[in-house]
């Protein structure tokens, strides 16, 4: 909604340097733009990089407008967090060629028009398909805004299990994704989701995975 704007997100993470950092937005379509990465993370706040690829810019994979972008993130060592419309195994190339670019997958490969075309399986089946890419992790954040059934969200138990399965607890991150449902379900809700519901979690994978354990944010 802000476009490729990040001072907003970046004066909270001044007021909030304890609470609150931030993946920034980048103009993918001007290559020019190559010359902010270096001091990227110099910005107070700010730790990476976030990319959507949906609706009219879902087809900037294909296209050759992203690939001036991923050897200059990789370059200044940048974490990349991508979303895309179920489309992430075509981020399989970009992980192969680049394996010092530490990518995420967010809301688990799930967005844009994926789950009213009924293909929240498969998106998750492509997003489980780049864990074999050590550089590659996964955010396990769409189950409260996606999931057809209220609190706790028993659909989507058998999508996250798949995905820790395929990338283990040190590659996995929780997030609320509040924003974008806040009728679907509390912000505490969110958090027991995880500690809570989903009984092949250990004590210590909710360590990792809620972030209390590790730096992975």
């Amino acid at each position: 909604m802000a476009g490729d704007r990040n001072d907003y997100a970046l004066e909270a993470a001044r007021r909030y340097p304890d609470r609150l950092a931030v993946m920034g937005r980048v103009p993918l379509k001007n290559p020019q733009a190559a010359a902010l990465l270096p001091k990227w993370k110099e910005q107070p706040g700010m730790l990476g990089v976030r990319l959507t690829f949906l609706g009219a810019t879902q087809g900037w994979l294909a296209d050759g407008t992203a690939d001036w972008f991923w050897p200059e993130a990789e370059k200044a060592e940048l974490p990349v967090m991508f979303l895309t419309d179920g489309r992430n195994a075509q981020l399989a190339r970009v992980a192969e060629r680049y394996p010092r670019l530490q990518l995420i997958a967010d809301h688990m490969g799930i967005g844009g028009n994926t789950p009213r075309e009924g293909r929240i399986a498969d998106a998750v089946s492509q997003t489980a398909s780049l864990a074999k890419y050590p550089n590659v992790s996964v955010k396990l954040s769409a189950a409260p805004n996606y999931s057809s059934e209220a609190y706790p969200f028993r659909d989507f138990t058998p999508h996250i299990k798949r995905l820790f399965d395929a990338y283990g607890p040190k590659r996995c991150y929780w997030g609320s994704d509040m924003t974008n449902g806040y009728d679907k379900a509390t912000y505490q809700q969110r958090i027991t989701h995880f500690t809570e519901e989903l009984p092949f979690l250990s004590e210590e994978d909710k360590d990792w995975v809620m972030a209390s354990r590790s730096s992975n944010g």
